[in-house]
């Protein structure tokens, strides 16, 4: 790694951590896990915080629904905090270790995982919340970023999938994930969730930077205009503004290898580069642009062997 290749971490911490155990007894048997039926048919919808431990805006936005008491007027509305053991370890000297404890939450939704013979506190959880998942014909999974860079959503290269999120409109940027593009399993893919050919939706929202109150802002947001797009709640009195989405599609991902990975030049994202172009090195292995136009998603901040190093993708 050179001084030159990651920037330091120097967003101010705006939003922190508060105290989860007022909302760790549901009323589903299962901790952390809330559910509200109106009795009038309608889509089940599943509000989705904390599959990474630092990432808390999605935090707020559910404590907001469970707050100020919001019930659905029709079908059923589902409010999760999921890796909450791994969001009571933050640390304000270490702020972004706490994204998991063992295993990415948000890699381990397959059969063979879930079923396996591993463990772990996340794949315990992720075995929790299977039929909480099952149950779910919408998700709106809440993440946010290590890096300020422009909100955006992610998910499953599904109709159903691009047509909710335009839908609903900001944020404005899409990212899109062919089916089997990303390593491991992810919650919007879990399941029916992963198939082609049934109804609902699944997608992950990006906020923006972990401890900015622009991400807890924009989560919240995000959240009360999902359930009015679905019919659970009356539409926000501020309509969404309307402007075209600009659309990418996953190419490849690259996995650190070793603790050489260093990126060409500095790095946030969303950075465009020409085919050819080299992007990063890892232990004299050179990354380079598969294409002209090629944007990368999430290079990572702190490369640690065996996770992302950088998303490849292309314009729609």
């Amino acid at each position: 790694m050179t001084e030159s290749s990651f920037a330091p971490d120097t967003a101010p911490l705006e939003v922190l951590p508060r105290d989860l155990s007022a909302y760790r007894q549901g009323n589903t048997g299962i901790d952390y896990v809330h559910r509200f039926e109106s009795g009038r048919p309608g889509p089940h919808v599943l509000v989705n915080a904390l599959t990474h431990g630092n990432e808390i805006c999605g935090m707020v936005a559910a404590t907001h629904l469970l707050d100020t008491g919001v019930r659905p007027r029709i079908g059923t509305l589902t409010v999760s905090f999921a890796n909450v053991e791994a969001y009571e370890a933050f640390d304000i000297d270490k702020p972004y270790e706490n994204r998991q404890l063992v295993h990415n939450l948000n890699r381990i939704w397959s059969k063979a995982m879930l079923e396996g013979t591993g463990q772990s506190p996340e794949l315990r959880r992720a075995r929790e919340l299977r039929p909480v998942l099952d149950a779910a014909d919408y998700v709106l999974d809440i993440h946010s970023t290590r890096a300020p860079v422009q909100p955006f959503w992610v998910y499953p290269e599904f109709d159903r999938n691009a047509g909710l999120a335009l839908a609903i409109g900001d944020p404005l940027v899409h990212l899109v994930m062919p089916v089997g593009g990303a390593p491991g399993t992810g919650v919007t893919a879990y399941g029916r969730h992963g198939e082609e050919g049934v109804d609902g939706g699944a997608v992950v929202v990006e906020c923006g930077q972990h401890f900015s109150q622009s991400a807890a802002d924009l989560a919240t947001d995000v959240t009360l205009r999902f359930l009015a797009h679905l019919g659970l709640v009356e539409p926000p009195h501020r309509a969404a503004a309307k402007a075209p989405a600009r659309r990418f599609r996953l190419l490849e991902v690259h996995m650190v290898k070793t603790e050489s990975f260093s990126f060409a030049r500095p790095v946030l994202g969303f950075e465009v580069f020409r085919k050819g172009e080299l992007i990063a090195t890892d232990a004299g292995q050179e990354i380079r642009s598969p294409c002209d136009d090629c944007t990368i998603f999430m290079p990572t901040r702190a490369p640690l062997v065996g996770r992302e190093g950088v998303y490849l993708t292309v314009p729609l």
